[in-house]
């Protein structure tokens, strides 16, 4: 499996650089487990990475566990698979394997994905690939394989105009992509329509590339981490993948899922051996937390703007466990939840989800005598 963790949360020092303001180091392990544990022991802020990012508490390795019922996974309304009816079959089995994990898929329109994946070989982006590679072609053509010489000869005439431009057109597509992710908990895809064989790519390099990265090549550009995890097997033994991507600093996250899903495919591993380990005891975290709320905090009445205003959303209308009582607090504006085992009774709450981050702030917003806690 394979690891395209968010920009930034890996050092890229010491690399050769190919789009500097998007380079990303992968790496492939046997298991989602050891990516994750690998992540863990890389994610560092570089001084010497003037593009490294802190990578938050949230997608530590505490994160990776095991992921709780009920997580929304998009899944595009329209598929390409090139005509290829086994890999067709393939992702459609993942999508039942991820809901027999507890997923709820969700039907996603995958257009503005596809156009900002367009523009990495057809935008300015390619004038950054010649800053690097540039002087080498001018210098030493031969040196530099005809075809990368071809995807890189239009990058002299592209202007600061047509950049900011393309920059423009970017950050449109990105609005309209986080505005769908942050509806979901990720996004499962295809990692590839289908399989190419080296002779293809021989005889058409530029095409079977953009083949290659038809459902990947928005994802450093849109700034999101993926997991690419196998599927299974076609009746001629070629290989199929899934990809699970999602918000930038979620990758322990969706590593998780990819453990639950390796777990659940049962594929051997690289020499056959089969995964044996126990899974996760705990369950997994990601970028948002679920808080049960009551009292003035529920929906409508006047303090459920300080969730809404953290960007909350809404997960189940509940009850507690009959073990608490409520209290009117002196200042008559909001009442105050308090265990007790006695002669307490079922409380009417609500689970809400808002993102991590925000959590400091929403606590700060808790006057005196009320609070927030595990109990």
């Amino acid at each position: 499996m394979g690891l395209k963790a968010t920009k930034g949360v890996i050092s890229t020092a010491g690399v050769v650089p190919a789009c500097r303001t998007l380079d990303c180091v992968t790496f492939f392990s046997a298991t989602a487990d050891e990516a994750s544990q690998l992540l863990a022991l890389v994610a560092r802020t570089d001084p010497q990475d003037s593009y490294s990012r802190r990578n938050p508490q949230w997608n530590s390795r505490q994160a990776f566990g095991r992921p709780s019922a009920g997580f929304r996974f998009g899944v595009p309304q329209t598929l390409n698979f090139l005509g290829c009816r086994a890999s067709e079959a393939l992702f459609a089995q993942a999508v039942q394997r991820l809901t027999a994990l507890g997923g709820a898929p969700v039907a996603i329109d995958f257009a503005p994905f596809l156009a900002a994946a367009r523009l990495l070989y057809d935008g300015p982006w390619v004038a950054e690939r010649y800053a690097v590679a540039g002087p080498l072609i001018e210098q030493q053509p031969d040196a530099v394989l005809s075809v990368i010489r071809d995807v890189l000869a239009k990058a002299p005439a592209i202007d600061a105009t047509a950049t900011f431009k393309a920059m423009y057109q970017l950050q449109g597509y990105k609005a309209q992509c986080d505005a769908i992710l942050d509806t979901l908990d990720c996004v499962l895809t295809p990692t590839f329509p289908r399989p190419v064989t080296l002779d293809e790519l021989a005889a058409e390099p530029i095409a079977r590339n953009a083949d290659l990265g038809y459902y990947t090549n928005f994802m450093n550009l849109l700034d999101y981490a993926a997991v690419s995890v196998p599927c299974g097997f076609m009746p001629d033994g070629l290989p199929s993948g899934v990809t699970l991507f999602g918000r930038a600093f979620i990758d322990q996250y969706l590593l998780s899922l990819a453990d639950a899903f390796q777990r659940a495919e049962r594929l051997p591993l690289a020499g056959g051996a089969r995964l044996e380990s126990p899974p996760p005891a705990h369950s997994a975290g990601h970028d948002r937390m679920a808080l049960a709320v009551c009292g003035a905090h529920l929906a409508g009445l006047p303090l459920n703007g300080q969730l809404l205003a953290r960007g909350g959303r809404l997960l189940q209308e509940t009850h507690s466990a009959p073990r608490y009582r409520l209290y009117a607090l002196a200042d008559g504006k909001r009442p105050a939840m308090v265990r007790d085992e006695r002669d307490g009774a079922a409380i009417a709450v609500e689970v809400w989800e808002i993102p991590s981050a925000e959590v400091g702030s929403l606590l700060a917003a808790i006057p005196r005598a009320a609070g927030a806690g595990t109990g």
